[in-house]
């Protein structure tokens, strides 16, 4: 059967699942949504981080498949992405197709070339990733996305460039950079959104205070834009610790932030100087 795709992206790659959105196919067939969206880093002195996808692939649970191979293949197209460009809430589609109904538990992402401009500098410096333009990248889906006949599915992959992008000697003395993809998939049924303000004690608007979501271990960062706001992606529901920071300024933390399924919380924050 003919399938269309269409690839949304962000600076965090993201595929949604949304049950209360039923488009009756009658086919055994249920929509999936593919966005992109960052996790952001000091982004002070970049201008752009770009990178180059190939190939997406999404994989079935369990071993079903009579030629041993359980992945099916969602888009082939090369698209490069600028990962500044999307943050703080900000995605772009990457995929949206019918695909057969059932249980998917991991996402294969082929990237072929990343690439870092600092600011001021009319240089690009690229960088192959063999490993992630032959084997790819595998990104688990916790939990399973459920594709339901008739619905419409949604996952976010959020590619980290605090981790994923390492200079190698300072900005102003660059000697290139290493690229090892740190991406993590949020199943949108199951996750909601994380957005607010930081200001400081008088109420200014602080710009490029960072503000991470955790439990055990911090799942997803953020860094404020100019107005002060900020915003995090496919945050898994339920009780999370969430805190607020910049240099000269105290550390600001809540614990037991609830995150609804399918809905946005927001967390203000108000830091006080050192």
């Amino acid at each position: 059967m003919k399938k269309k795709a269409t690839l949304l992206l962000t600076a965090a790659l993201i595929l949604i699942a949304g049950a209360c959105n039923e488009i009756r196919n009658g086919n055994d067939t249920g929509r999936v949504i593919l966005k992109v969206t960052d996790a952001p880093f000091d982004i002070s002195n970049i201008e752009s981080a770009l990178v180059t996808i190939t190939k997406v692939e999404l994989k079935k649970e369990g071993d079903g498949i009579s030629d041993g191979n359980p992945f099916i293949t969602l888009s082939e197209d090369t698209v490069t992405l600028d990962l500044i460009d999307l943050r703080n809430g900000v995605s772009e589609t990457l995929l949206d197709m019918d695909i057969p109904a059932g249980t998917y538990d991991m996402v294969r992402l082929y990237i072929d070339e990343a690439g870092l401009k600092l600011k001021d500098s009319e240089e690009i410096h690229s960088v192959k990733v063999p490993s992630g333009s032959q084997t790819g990248i595998k990104i688990f889906l916790h939990p399973a996305l459920e594709v339901v006949e008739g619905n419409l599915e949604e996952v976010l992959l959020d590619i980290d460039l605090s981790r994923s992008f390492v200079l190698r000697g300072n900005p102003v003395h660059n000697n290139g950079f290493i690229f090892k993809p740190v991406i993590r998939a949020a199943n949108m049924a199951k996750a909601g959104s994380l957005r607010g303000m930081v200001t400081d004690t008088a109420g200014v608007k602080i710009s490029e205070a960072s503000v991470w979501v955790e439990q055990d271990t911090v799942l997803a960062t953020a860094f404020t834009d100019t107005l002060g706001y900020y915003a995090i992606l496919g945050v898994p529901a339920g009780a999370w610790s969430v805190s607020a920071t910049k240099e000269g300024y105290d550390t600001v933390r809540f614990d037991g932030v609830n995150i609804i399924a399918g809905n946005k919380t927001i967390q203000n924050f108000e830091l006080t100087k050192k």
